[in-house]
């Protein structure tokens, strides 16, 4: 109509009050207590923290997992994040390859042993898509319990970056274990680093 209206909140400045309150990442003595928590429960929950607690996974990523997504009969077990029709992932970018290590490839075997015939974790995936909320208050509940610190499922992702770091791991190593880079990887080794590559960094619980 050759109207010519201006957006009033043009050029409006928002100040940072700084009251946003930051993930704490969760210390390494507890992630082992933790760990040895899951290890004597031994179920579904404790599945999923322990598949989390080494990988780095975003808790969707996990319980969204089907049988096929795990490969542990080669020289390097890991498992293969990828979008299904129950759960999508957050970012193309976080369409990767993970090595499994420590608790993880412990929680990979518990769950092929004993998880769903399709999706792993059947309870959390009945409906028309994984319900990661459901899981999300139980899990966190429990870790707080186990660990008296006010952290959740999530830490354990901000808890990654610290722990390759301070390993020395290179930045674009880290930022493809986390699915943070810019590329992405398909189900076999793909772009990037191979996934002997990444499980050189993570073997051997990242220099703890």
């Amino acid at each position: 109509q050759g109207l010519n209206i201006s957006n009033p909140f043009a050029g409006i400045y928002m100040p940072d009050l700084d009251d946003v309150k930051k993930r704490k990442p969760i210390s390494i003595d507890n992630i082992k207590k933790i760990q040895a928590a899951c290890r004597k429960e031994d179920d579904d929950i404790r599945w999923a923290i322990s598949l989390i607690s080494d990988t780095g996974m975003r808790l969707s990523e996990a319980i969204g997992l089907r049988r096929e997504d795990i490969v542990i009969d080669g020289e390097v077990p890991f498992v293969v994040i990828k979008g299904n029709s129950k759960r999508r992932l957050k970012t193309k970018q976080s369409e990767r390859i993970v090595p499994l290590v420590g608790s993880s490839l412990w929680a990979a075997k518990r769950l092929l042993k004993y998880g769903g015939d399709d999706f792993l974790f059947e309870r959390y995936n009945k409906g028309g898509s994984t319900n990661a909320n459901s899981a999300s208050g139980a899990l966190n509940k429990w870790i707080k319990f186990i660990t008296g610190d006010r952290v959740v499922i999530h830490s354990f992702r901000h808890s990654m970056r610290d722990r390759l770091r301070a390993v020395e791991c290179p930045s674009d190593v880290i930022d493809q274990i986390g699915g943070w880079s810019k590329g992405s990887i398909g189900q076999n080794y793909g772009d990037g680093y191979a996934v002997s590559i990444l499980w050189k960094w993570m073997d051997g619980g990242f220099g703890q």
